[in-house]
């Protein structure tokens, strides 16, 4: 085979990749988050890609010898929500992008350089698009499921699920590195099917390591622009707090915890902070917020009168004997009091 027609295969194959990859983000952009900016820049790049899709390029393709063509993954098969749906295209994007800018340096060095510009723009609007969907997952939970060791931890989680839960934190303090890891993992997947938020407590290696949504931090972690640099566009990172002072340096959280509320052995050493703290969350936070701290369905009602309208429980659903009733009755209290 001729260097000039693999060339030619080579960004025609490409091409098609970048363009139909972007077309699948310009639809979301437009019909799922009726966002016409974004659906606009979608639309320029898939132009200007075509204006450099040729009839030339176009001559090199060869479907019937291609042997790519029987190559295929388990992953590609499905997608498991829009969000790995979105993740999937950006990256074959920007995997498409990339080739044609190193090739075309052999063909068109304006085109390198068009292509090499395409790539940065469509970095930028993953940040965004991805953002924005995880961060209206975090504003329509109401309801946060922070785990602790527990011998049936898969089972009890799953069951919350089922019965509604979009949001889990992994959290486990004392575990050797393996066994956080391997439980996160596990967890990861869980949630995945279910379609739910994933979280890892502290250790944005491990979240990064299992592919969690995100990490969540207490004031003595990495702060919350390293942890962004760490993990990358997409990712959620959150923050405790236990007083006004910290809960303003962690604005530039994605959502933040407000706590404890009440006295709670998960949070040894730590004083309640009492209703005043979640009254000063909801006249003065930014960012979402989650009420936490010895939380259960008794002091619900008092603390949804308080101003919580999101809140994160550990005991209420770990220790309950019906983690999936318990999970529906938490939720009912906290959207019958969201509608009124």
């Amino acid at each position: 085979m001729s260097q000039p027609f693999a060339l030619a295969r080579i960004l025609d194959a490409n091409l098609n990749r970048a363009r139909e990859g972007v077309r699948v983000i310009e639809d979301w952009s437009r019909f799922g988050l009726n966002n016409p900016i974004w659906a606009n820049q979608c639309k320029v790049i898939r132009q200007e890609l075509a204006q450099w899709h040729s009839y030339e390029l176009k001559q090199g393709r060869d479907t019937i010898n291609d042997t790519g063509t029987l190559i295929s993954h388990p992953q590609e098969e499905s997608r498991e929500n829009i969000d790995s749906l979105l993740r999937a295209n950006f990256a074959r994007i920007a995997e498409a992008l990339r080739v044609l800018e190193e090739y075309g340096k052999l063909h068109d060095q304006q085109m390198a350089k068009d292509i090499k510009k395409m790539r940065y723009q469509i970095y930028t609007l993953e940040t965004q698009i991805c953002d924005l969907s995880l961060l209206r997952k975090i504003q329509q939970s109401p309801l946060y499921l922070v785990t602790s060791p527990h011998e049936n931890l898969l089972e009890i989680v799953e069951s919350a699920l089922s019965g509604g839960l979009t949001l889990v934190q992994y959290r486990e303090k004392n575990a050797d590195d393996l066994t956080r890891y391997n439980r996160a993992e596990k967890l990861s997947q869980l949630c995945r099917k279910y379609d739910a938020l994933f979280l890892v407590n502290d250790r944005v290696d491990i979240a990064l390591a299992v592919g969690a949504d995100g990490v969540h931090l207490g004031q003595q972690d990495l702060s919350i622009a390293q942890a962004r640099k760490i993990m990358g566009p997409g990712r959620i990172v959150g923050r405790s707090t236990t007083s006004p002072e910290e809960m303003e340096s962690s604005q530039d959280a994605d959502y933040i915890g407000v706590g404890p509320v009440y006295d709670t052995p998960t949070k040894v050493g730590k004083a309640a902070v009492g209703l005043e703290y979640v009254q000063y969350a909801k006249q003065h936070s930014g960012v979402s917020w989650f009420a936490i701290g010895g939380i259960d369905i008794h002091n619900l009602g008092t603390l949804v009168e308080a101003g919580a309208r999101q809140v994160a429980v550990v005991r209420a659903i770990m220790e309950s004997e019906d983690p999936r009733k318990i999970t529906r009755e938490i939720l009912s209290v906290l959207e019958s009091k969201e509608h009124k």
